[in-house]
C-alpha cells in the first residue's frame, strides 16, 4: 500500500520533529488550513502511547495557537478522520464567517464565493507556530 501521508509528493513542510510535523495545505477557500501529520504510519490516536499522545496534542494546540494569531478566524475546526487515508493526522482550518462554506464544515457545499483575505506569509505562521510551541514546551528546532 502507497501512503501519500508516508510518502508525501508536494507538501508545503512549515515545522518538524522527531514524531510529527505540520504542514500548510494550499486551499484557495481556505488559506489557514494545515495538517499535523504523525511521521509512523499508524491510524488512531490509541496506536500511540500517552507520550506520544500527549505529543502529538500539544503540536495540535500550539498550530490552532498560531492560526488563531495569524488568521484572526471566527472558529478553528479540529478533525481527525482518516477515513480516506488511514495514517494519524489532524486536519485544522481556520474559519471565517464569510467563507465559501461557513458555517457547514468545509467539506460542504459552496454556498458563495470566499471573501478575499490579506496573504500569510509561511514564514510568519511558522514564527507563530514556533512561539506557541515554546509556550506548549516542545523544542521548536527544526529537523
Amino acid at each position: 500500500m502507497s501512503c501519500p501521508l508516508c510518502h508525501p509528493d508536494d507538501e508545503n513542510l512549515l515545522w518538524r520533529d522527531a514524531h510529527c510535523r505540520v504542514i500548510r495545505v494550499d486551499d484557495a477557500d481556505h488559506p489557514g488550513y494545515c495538517r499535523v501529520v504523525w511521521h509512523a504510519h499508524v491510524a488512531e490516536m490509541t496506536d500511540l502511547d500517552a507520550a506520544q499522545r500527549d505529543h502529538l496534542m500539544r503540536v495540535v494546540f500550539a498550530a490552532e495557537s498560531a492560526m488563531r494569531r495569524c488568521f484572526e478566524p471566527a472558529k478553528i475546526n479540529l478533525a481527525s478522520l482518516g477515513n480516506m487515508v488511514p495514517h494519524l493526522h489532524w486536519h485544522l482550518i481556520a474559519r471565517h464567517a464569510d467563507d465559501a462554506q461557513f458555517p457547514d464544515p468545509v467539506w460542504a457545499p459552496r454556498r458563495r464565493a470566499s471573501a478575499p483575505r490579506a496573504a500569510v506569509a509561511d514564514g510568519d505562521l511558522l514564527a507563530a507556530l514556533e512561539d506557541a510551541l515554546a509556550q506548549e514546551g516542545i523544542d521548536s528546532c527544526r529537523m
